[in-house]
């Protein structure tokens, strides 16, 4: 049993593997915007703060909190905040540009630097974050998600080098389109569904399971030699051709 920190638990994903983490039996603590999602959870089985991921006093209660469920232990945190900007450079503000910096690189960065900071105490740790297609791909409108994605991975190659003598594994994964309410402006419409599709080696999107699946294993199960990883969970889209 260990215990870990879920940021954006109220995403499809988040709630998802914290359901996963409570019925296995681990300590789950969270960082959510969206109440309302998180009512099916008691407050036996998951802490629970409501705050936003960029701001670094409610991420360093988080990883207080954590770290006392699991007995001055963290064994793992998960990152899964993110958003979707989808507008060429030409119509895209500056403000707009830097909110999807702020929101997928920055709050990374502070839960990357305050959970380590634990685990440095601990004697080690896992972290995970989540990349997308688009941050080795180049897509269509995606320029500012692709930015902020791109240093996301770069990060993470850079953390798990800082961190790989210290018993700290840093690792992503980097789905493509997954059925989630955060796709919706791409699935809501079969025609732009089926393009999106169609560009998938595989023929279909994700199932947010899937995702689940992968940031568990990475979390709990996964061999220690791994760090460092981008783990592309996009059916073949950035490496294979058919």
């Amino acid at each position: 049993m260990g215990s870990f920190l879920i940021v954006g638990g109220s995403s499809d994903i988040g709630l998802e593997l914290c359901q996963r983490l409570v019925e296995d039996n681990h300590k789950v603590t969270t960082v959510a915007r969206d109440q309302s999602r998180l009512k099916d959870f008691n407050d036996d089985s998951i802490v629970k703060i409501f705050g936003d991921a960029i701001s670094d006093e409610v991420i360093k209660e988080a990883v207080i909190l954590a770290t006392e469920a699991g007995q001055g232990k963290l064994d793992g945190v998960a990152h899964l905040v993110g958003s979707l900007a989808l507008r060429p450079p030409h119509a895209m503000t500056i403000e707009s540009f830097e909110e999807v910096i702020k929101t997928n690189l920055t709050s990374a960065f502070i839960t990357l630097s305050i959970a380590c900071k634990q685990m440095l105490r601990n004697g080690g740790g896992r972290v995970i974050f989540t990349s997308s297609v688009a941050g080795s791909l180049g897509l269509v409108n995606h320029e500012a998600i692709s930015a902020a994605k791109g240093g996301v991975e770069s990060m993470v190659r850079s953390a798990a080098a800082t961190y790989a003598r210290r018993g700290i594994r840093v690792n992503a994964v980097a789905p493509g389109l997954t059925d989630t309410r955060l796709s919706i402006p791409i699935t809501k419409s079969e025609n732009s569904r089926q393009a999106a599709v169609d560009r998938i080696p595989i023929n279909r999107i994700n199932e947010a399971e899937e995702i689940v699946r992968t940031i568990n294993w990475l979390l709990t199960d996964a061999p220690d030699n791994i760090t460092g990883q981008v783990l592309h969970l996009d059916g073949g889209m950035s490496k294979v051709r058919n």
